[in-house]
C-alpha cells in the first residue's frame, strides 16, 4: 500500500526581517559620538519601563525628532525598511501605507560591561526595528555576549519535549531564535515578540537604536 503524501504547512509564522546598511562606516561614527555626548541624565529616558541598570543607558523616545543630519538619515532608513516590511508582509498597499500616518518611538541604548536587557515586548506598537551602530567587543569565553534573543511566541510549545519534536527544523523549532548584530544590521519583527538583549561582556561598548512604530 503507498502512504499517502502528507501535506506540510509553515502555520503561525512570525514575520522577521533583517537588512543591512551598506557604507555605514561614516554614519555610525557620527551617530556613535553624538550618543556618547549625550549620555547624560537630559537625555535618559525618565519613565522606563523596568528597573534601569548602570551599565545600559536608555535615551528619551524623540531620537528621530532630533535635527542631526545623521539622525535623520538613519530615520530615513530605518522607517523605509519599516514601511517595506508592512508591505512584504501584509496585503496593505503602497497607495494604501501612504496614506495612513506614521508614527514612533524611537531611543538609543549604551551597554558597557555587564548591561543586559530583560526580556520584553512592546504591546502599543504593530511593528518594532533595531539597528546596530557599534557592536561592541566580541569576547570568544563568552559567545553569547550581547545576542539579541527572540522567543518562541507559541506558549506552551515545550511542555514535553522527546527525540521526536526536540530537534524539529526550522521554523518549527522549539528554541529562541538569536541574532549576533554587527555594525549597520537592522532587525524588523512584530511589536508582540517577547525579546531580550543577553549580557555584554565586552571591554568597549555597544550601541544599538530601537524604534516602536504604528500607523493609524
Amino acid at each position: 500500500m503507498v502512504s499517502p503524501v502528507l501535506k506540510l504547512s509553515p502555520m503561525f509564522a512570525v514575520p522577521v526581517l533583517q537588512t543591512r546598511m551598506e557604507g555605514c562606516e561614516r554614519l555610525n561614527s557620527e551617530l556613535e559620538a553624538l550618543f556618547l555626548e549625550r549620555e547624560s541624565p537630559e537625555y535618559r529616558n525618565p519613565t522606563p519601563s523596568h528597573h534601569p541598570q548602570a551599565e545600559t543607558f536608555e535615551s528619551r523616545f524623540n531620537l528621530f525628532r532630533w535635527p542631526e543630519p545623521c539622525v535623520q538619515a538613519l530615520r530615513q532608513f530605518m522607517l523605509d525598511a519599516v514601511g517595506r516590511a508592512v508591505i512584504q508582509t501584509s496585503t496593505v498597499t503602497p497607495e494604501e501605507l501612504s496614506r495612513l500616518r506614521f508614527q514612533n518611538h524611537t531611543w538609543f541604548h549604551i551597554t558597557r560591561y555587564a548591561g543586559s536587557f530583560v526580556a520584553h515586548n512592546h504591546p502599543l506598537a504593530s511593528w518594532s526595528a533595531v539597528y546596530c551602530v557599534r557592536a561592541g567587543q566580541a569576547v570568544p569565553e563568552h559567545p553569547q555576549s550581547g545576542l539579541l534573543r527572540f522567543f518562541d511566541p507559541r506558549h506552551g510549545a515545550q511542555a514535553y519535549l522527546d527525540p521526536a519534536n526536540a530537534q524539529l527544523q526550522a521554523p518549527f523549532a522549539l528554541r529562541p531564535l538569536e541574532y549576533r548584530l554587527e555594525a549597520g544590521d537592522l532587525v524588523i519583527f512584530p511589536s508582540y515578540l517577547f525579546h531580550e538583549v543577553a549580557p555584554f561582556y565586552g571591554a568597549d561598548v555597544r550601541i544599538t537604536v530601537a524604534s516602536n512604530c504604528w500607523f493609524a
